[in-house]
């Protein structure tokens, strides 16, 4: 089995320089569209694919910069015993540290690596060689034999893994044993017995053409017998090992099944193939598949092996994908100040928030919410700005997480810090959570954005919007839990009974007190839906005329956010 241990990548599409050391099983890459995550798999591709030439173009150099080559150095490790031949290898072959570091020589204490390096220049001719500083000294070069290429190629499960379903070249068939089986003769013979049958019939349907074709060849002196006769080409059937593939109890071939199923059973079979293939490259994890299969897909791929049998490459945009994950499975890569990939890591924070919240994993921007009330504000804004031609959170990357309360929000928010996430903190101010954690929080580079000193969101919402807004949030409270109900709130927020028709002529400072805590008490708006609809619907066409006090802080946020 092989196992890459380190990636370096020059100048290829959108990377300028990236230095990766992947893990032995699952390594599962997630970041923002155009960061790089597919062509960290075409790069591994292109490398140790077993191929003679690549599909490149001057596109596919950085910033299609042509005088700079690319370059791909992939290390691989846990090397076969033809790979460790001194004869065929030895001034090649190097040691690989614990701390990940390359050694020109092996040595005690040192895994025996090869590096295998792809180089493209302005000819667009790719050059596959080995890598080891003495042999550059001495001016020799060399690359993998052909067979020995084959040993270490990965398997790429893509949108067109049905060709893994007959036994083509490169098809994962063709290493989960050595058997072989050879159509040639019974093809040719099926196909000569093709010909003169279709040949017999054909005289009869095409009697009209052959005549005057007859006719024209015997007129001008062409040599064609007696007579001219329609027959299959000799050369139209292909002998190929692509020409027996898998078929089903019915004589179905198994690649008519759909995208799922068939990236479904190839992911099967390559485990079990570990042994022979232990590299497979995956693309777009969920394409194809349901909720249900998802599971199973990576299953097969050994996400829940303790063994690691082989070792897989993989990019997904879906938060299923993320929460049948480990975070040991989980890089992230960034792109913005030149190209690193972080490892989620095995912290029981980043893992308990990965299950809650693995579409924040996803985002460009992390607003970890001390609650529900929170989200739906976001969200409600959001879907006002929308209709009004404005940017939106959501269209910048922007994530909330409902963290379930002050006490959990740092819970939440620490591990996007430490994983190096644009994340900030939304929360009220009338319970404080622990000022070590919102200190860690802050000097990781997280933002912190909080309602008035001691007032919840409902203390901000209702001292701070107009009166009319006041008004609208009554009347919406009302229609969700019903009048009597939240009449009924308010009055033990008062402390006594009202006269409801006088009491909301005229909203002064007190009475939004005593609204904001019967809406507080009563969870008028505590529910994502139910503040979402207030936000939309209230909040956000009132806030040119809100206090400064609540508008800053939104706006804060849309700021931060970069989202003018």
């Amino acid at each position: 089995m092989a196992r890459i241990r380190k990636i370096e990548i020059r100048n290829f599409r959108s990377i300028k320089e990236l230095h990766w050391l992947p893990q032995p099983g699952i390594n599962c890459l997630i970041g923002p569209g155009d960061s790089g995550k597919s062509t960290v798999l075409d790069a591994i591709d292109w490398c140790l694919g077993a191929r003679r030439s690549v599909p490149v173009t001057d596109a596919d150099f950085h910033q299609m910069n042509i005088e700079d080559e690319i370059v791909i150095d992939v290390t691989i490790g846990d090397l076969h015993d033809s790979l460790k031949s001194l004869d065929a290898y030895g001034p090649y072959l190097r040691g690989f540290n614990e701390d990940g570091e390359i050694e020109d020589e092996p040595g005690e204490g040192l895994e025996t690596i090869l590096s295998v390096r792809l180089t493209i220049g302005d000819d667009l001719e790719p050059q596959w060689t080995l890598v080891s500083e003495r042999t550059e000294a001495q001016g020799l070069s060399r690359n993998l034999s052909w067979s020995d290429r084959l040993k270490i190629a990965p398997s790429r499960i893509g949108a067109f893994a049905n060709h893994h379903l007959s036994w083509q070249k490169g098809s994962i068939l063709n290493l989960l044993s050595e058997e072989k089986a050879d159509a040639s003769a019974q093809l040719a013979q099926a196909a000569r017995e093709a010909r003169n049958s279709f040949g017999d019939s054909a005289g009869e349907q095409l009697e009209e053409t052959l005549s005057l074709v007859a006719a024209a060849a015997h007129a001008l002196g062409v040599p064609v017998g007696d007579e001219v006769r329609a027959m299959l080409d000799a050369h139209s059937v292909s002998f190929s090992g692509g020409t027996i593939s898998l078929h089903n109890s019915d004589g179905v071939p198994l690649r008519k099944l759909g995208l799922g199923s068939s990236r479904l059973l190839v992911a099967g079979l390559q485990n079990k193939a570990a042994e022979a293939a232990s590299i497979a490259l995956v693309d777009e994890v969920e394409i194809g598949l349901e909720p249900h299969r998802i599971a199973k897909f990576l299953t097969a791929l050994g996400s829940r092996s303790p063994n690691q049998d082989f070792q897989v490459f993989m990019t997904t945009h879906s938060p299923i994908v993320l929460r049948e994950l480990a975070s040991t499975q989980l890089h992230i890569i960034r792109g913005s100040d030149g190209h690193t990939i972080t490892h989620a890591g095995d912290k029981d924070d980043v893992q308990g928030t990965l299950r809650s919240a693995p579409e924040a994993f996803l985002g460009n921007h992390v607003l970890i919410c001390e609650g529900a009330t929170e989200v739906g504000l976001i969200r409600g804004i959001d879907l006002y700005r929308d209709e009004n031609g404005m940017p939106t959170f959501a269209a910048a990357g922007g994530v909330c997480v409902d963290a379930g309360g002050v006490s959990k929000i740092y819970r939440n928010a620490n591990p996007f810090a430490q994983l190096g996430y644009h994340s900030a903190v939304l929360r009220d101010d009338d319970r404080e959570p622990e000022a070590a954690d919102e200190e860690n929080f802050e000097n990781q580079g997280g933002a912190l954005f909080k309602w008035t000193d001691d007032w919840a969101f409902e203390d901000e919402l209702f001292a701070c919007l107009s009166e009319d807004a006041v008004h609208a949030l009554w009347n919406l409270a009302a229609e969700i839990h019903g009048q009597d109900k939240v009449e009924a709130h308010l009055t033990t927020a008062c402390g006594a009974a009202l006269d409801l028709d006088e009491w909301l002529e005229n909203i002064d400072s007190d009475k939004r007190g005593n609204l904001a805590e019967a809406a507080k008490k009563g969870g008028w708006f505590k529910r994502i839906s139910y503040m979402e609809r207030a936000a939309h619907e209230i909040v956000a066409p009132d806030l040119q005329n809100a206090h400064e006090d609540l508008r800053s802080v939104i706006e804060g946020i849309y700021d931060w956010a970069g989202v003018a």
